[in-house]
């Protein structure tokens, strides 16, 4: 019998494999035991070559040489983040690892473990097609990294060539992304930025999403305030309960003329009124829907400071490694009819020791379970694993996901809506009063979030009953201008291509979420924002998003207006959705891409020479903080790091300000640890963080690898 190879996407996936099949065995890049080796990515290897490896003339930028499509695609190890003109030392080891293992005899079978969706599909499809293999290949989908879950999942593997469209929707949106941003990016830099700097980046979800927070900053500036009025009367019954009404004409309680309800007012004197209908229902209320991810990150990016989708999303993806959620990259708020075993046994575990567990009762409910309405994976839930310890970060995200699952299986909430229509004794005024009370019944779901609701009580009145008018006054108000974007707002507009929804609860909501007719995927949106403010389109202030002026400029100056336009990008994201579903073709979608990009390229070349972007650089008064240990040059602050003034030369001598061996210890290093260092060759640290959590102070050294021209810390007890 041979060796089952398992690939999965990331180290931590990787442990959870390991534990579930109880495999302690850890070698260099892999675990070994049972009959299986499980090796790991992290996340993306491989990249797609650049430009200049195509072809020499690429390295600079010329018009004349755009548009530029590659023939074929190809892949290489991914480049260091710090360093783009140097392949990752970490990818490049992990590749030779798993090379080495896909090429070992006893290797009879290869297991993709990479995420269930499309990104993990091309992880897993790149690495291991890349290093060509004609062992069988097989696909393991997950939704969650419980033991009872990858034991089961392996059982039910399933032949990777059963997910070429999977793979073929993750290829064309990898290979549509390049195509656009490297040639558009390109040339609009080229044509409309003056001076050297960041590029102006162009991208198929980044202008879309640019548009909506520019256009909502147009109605906003746009916007003509109006006034209106309304007219209130206070009533009282024959026992001397009193009670307000607004009055209504034509269904209308808002008068832009105050002359018609100056009259009406002058006509209330001295009268008395009717209850002429009274109206009592008993009305339930639902718990919201299971969350998906948007749903998930505009929930608590509205309700906590300080975070952004980008963070729920990083705390979401750690939670569900740690086997404590299922996949968080979801577009659905059901699950699967398969799971409402799994979700009893779930429910069982979380309702233990709650003050309202007698309440909490499993039912199958289609509000819940509805497999038509699951887009390839279901909402998130907690799985059947209870945390032991959270971070503050994880246990904001981790209780929201877990109370929305137990809501879901609460008593409804229940109230009761009274409503009055009182008619004033006067042929004169032709409308009526109408009033509002609501009663809270039963507080249900609303228990668990300690929901509290407002009642508004009027007292016990019959129709035909007659009233006394005690007081009446026009009020005055202005109407308001549409609210700036929040990221839960923009989510939802993302997430249903700008189809104006107001109720999240909607049918209508979730057909336009399952649609796939949307801007970018759960999975890229948060991506989207924060790059958007990254390279200067969009600024936060508080919760609102606002257009900078270079984002301005852009939308009013960028001709190819199809990237702007939602319907463009909601079709091409559908087409995306088709092909995974086998409706569509890479090939048919791509040479749409690639037309565009041609078409794109020439219109740009063809534009006025206008200037979007102008970018100044200010010289700044370089400070040296010492001497380079390795060359004598001098050491200056650098954006990510302490660096050598003579790098260009290839002077390796840097200290980065994310390093790992101080990051460990919860420190940073500062321009005055830097400069002692450098002067001292030894620096005392105070308020470092050992693994156990306490505090403490340590002299630390930096000392050049005898091997070669990295140094690494080293810690000084010697007084």
């Amino acid at each position: 019998m041979g060796s089952v190879l398992l690939l999965a996407e990331k180290p931590s996936v990787a442990k959870n494999i390991a534990d579930a099949l109880k495999i302690k065995n850890k070698r260099d890049g892999y675990f070994e035991g049972n009959g299986y080796l499980i090796t790991w990515a992290f996340g993306h290897l491989l990249q797609l070559y650049d430009a200049r490896d195509y072809d020499e003339k690429m390295a600079k930028w010329r018009l004349e040489n755009f548009p530029f499509i590659p023939e074929s695609f190809r892949y290489k190890v991914k480049s260091d983040f710090r360093n783009k003109e140097r392949e990752d030392f970490g990818a490049k080891k992990q590749l030779k690892i798993i090379s080495s293992l896909l090429k070992r005899k006893d290797v009879d079978m290869i297991i993709s473990a990479c995420d269930f969706d499309r990104e993990g599909q091309i992880i897993g499809d790149t690495i291991i097609y890349n290093l060509k293999t004609d062992k069988k290949v097989y696909r393991l989908l997950l939704n969650e990294w419980t033991p009872d879950e990858v034991l089961k999942g392996l059982q039910a593997i399933k032949p990777n060539t059963e997910l070429k469209p999977l793979q073929d929707a993750g290829v064309s949106r990898q290979w549509a992304d390049w195509v656009i941003g490297i040639n558009l990016t390109s040339v609009a830099t080229l044509k409309y930025q003056k001076g050297k700097g960041q590029a102006l980046n162009i991208g198929r979800v980044l202008l879309p999403t640019l548009k909506i927070i520019y256009d909502r900053d147009k109605e906003i500036e746009n916007f003509v305030p109006e006034t209106y009025f309304k007219l209130s009367a206070t009533f009282k019954t024959k026992d001397n309960k009193e009670y307000e009404g607004t009055y209504f004409e034509d269904e209308e309680e808002k008068f832009k003329n105050k002359n018609t309800l100056e009259l009406i007012e002058q006509a209330l004197h001295n009268q008395t009124g009717m209850i002429i209908d009274k109206q009592v229902e008993r009305k339930r209320e639902y718990p919201p829907y299971l969350f998906n991810l948007s749903n998930l990150q505009g929930y608590i990016t509205s309700k906590y400071k300080g975070w952004t989708s980008d963070k729920v999303l990083k705390v979401a993806q750690s939670l569900y490694e740690k086997k404590y959620i299922t996949y968080p990259r979801t577009a659905s708020v059901v699950l699967e009819e398969t799971l409402t075993g799994k979700a009893a046994k779930v429910l069982d575990t979380l309702k233990k020791g709650l003050p309202y567990e007698k309440e909490v009762q499993f039912k199958k409910m289609k509000r819940v379970f509805d497999t038509d309405k699951v887009e390839s994976h279901s909402a998130i839930i907690p799985t059947y694993l209870m945390p032991k310890s959270l971070s503050k970060d994880e246990d904001i995200v981790y209780t929201a996901i877990k109370n929305r699952f137990i809501m879901q299986f609460m008593p409804f909430a229940e109230f009761e809506e009274t409503k009055l229509i009182t008619k004033v004794n006067n042929s004169e005024i032709k409308g009526v009063f109408v009033s509002k009370g609501r009663v809270q019944l039963v507080n249900g779901w609303k228990k668990v979030e300690k929901i509290d609701s407002k009642d508004t009580l009027l007292p016990i009145v019959h129709p035909q009953e007659l009233v006394s008018i005690e007081d009446y006054s026009i009020s005055s108000h202005v109407t308001k201008p549409p609210k700036q974007h929040t990221e839960k707002t923009l989510l939802r507009v993302m997430e249903t291509c700008g189809k104006r929804i107001k109720d999240e609860q909607s049918e209508e909501m979730l057909a336009a979420v399952l649609s796939g007719y949307s801007i970018g995927t759960p999975a890229t949106r948060a991506e989207t924002i924060k790059k958007l403010k990254d390279v200067g389109y969009i600024a936060s202030q508080n919760k609102n998003l606002i257009s900078t002026e270079l984002g301005k400029n852009l939308v009013e100056t960028f001709p190819i207006k199809e990237l702007f336009d939602l319907e463009f990008t909601g079709r091409l994201e559908k087409t995306l959705s088709d092909i995974e579903k086998q409706k569509s073709t890479k090939d048919a979608f791509l040479n749409v891409i690639f037309d565009f990009t041609r078409n794109a390229v020439d219109q740009i070349k063809k534009e006025k020479e206008v200037i979007i972007n102008e970018v100044t650089k200010e010289k700044k008064a370089i400070e040296i903080l010492g001497k380079c240990p390795l060359c004598e040059h001098g050491i200056i602050e650098g954006k990510k790091g302490y660096g050598c003034s003579n790098w260009k030369n290839g002077c390796k001598f840097v200290i980065w300000k994310n390093d790992k061996y101080l990051a460990a210890m919860k420190k940073k290093p500062t321009k005055t640890m830097v400069k002692t260092l450098l002067k001292n060759g030894i620096v005392t640290v105070k308020g470092l963080t050992s693994k156990k959590g306490n505090i403490f102070d340590a002299n630390l050294r930096y000392i050049k690898n005898p091997d070669n021209d990295y140094f690494s810390w080293k810690m000084d007890f010697n007084k």
